[in-house]
């Protein structure tokens, strides 16, 4: 008879079926705080079998993509379960085989950096017409100018911008977009 030591008898019983069945629904619980809430839209996890995460994408490219960050997910999981998990797979096979969950993520526009909350009052808008262009551009040039007054300016260009792109990236998005070129 040998004996095992209590290390590989530790690893035999993660690895065992109840074990696994017992921390698949504790990574359905972080899963949004470890990828984040973007990601989990696209993503649901399906199974973990022989240490490895098999998680469906909405896309092949998400798939793409999060298999270049699965080595930064793999560690946050890790440490989250404290547990052993060898590998992620991403895959859009069981993305439309699995029915919508009630508890689906939906990301709100007003959470978008560059949301600005719309004030606009209907009775103000003139409607347009064939022979009302010129007034109608007048008008939406006006409630933008009226829209656009109490916003920061950017840095950068000195244009109005919405309060959530400064505090993002210190500049406007077009600003942004010229010094990542």
């Amino acid at each position: 008879m040998s004996f095992k030591s209590i290390n590989n008898i530790l690893e035999g019983i993660k690895r065992s079926a109840p074990w696994q069945e017992q921390l698949f629904p504790r990574l359905l619980n972080c899963w949004v705080e470890i990828v984040g809430a973007g990601v989990a839209v696209q993503t649901r996890p399906l199974s973990i079998q022989r240490d490895v995460v098999w998680v469906a994408t909405s896309s092949a490219a998400w798939a793409q993509n999060l298999t270049f960050e699965r080595k930064t997910i793999l560690v946050k999981l890790n440490h989250k379960l404290s547990t052993s998990l060898i590998d992620i797979r991403f895959s859009t096979a069981g993305w439309k085989s699995l029915p919508t969950t009630e508890t689906q993520i939906t990301i709100s526009a007003s959470e978008h950096p560059s949301y600005v909350a719309d004030d606009l009052i209907p009775e103000k808008l003139v409607t347009s017409s064939l022979d009302n262009t010129l007034g109608t551009f007048e008008n939406w040039a006006r409630m933008m100018q009226e829209r656009s007054h109490h916003l920061p300016l950017c840095p950068e260009c000195q244009c109005p911008s919405p309060p959530g792109e400064i505090e993002r990236w210190n500049v406007c998005s077009l600003c942004c977009s010229k010094l990542l070129r």
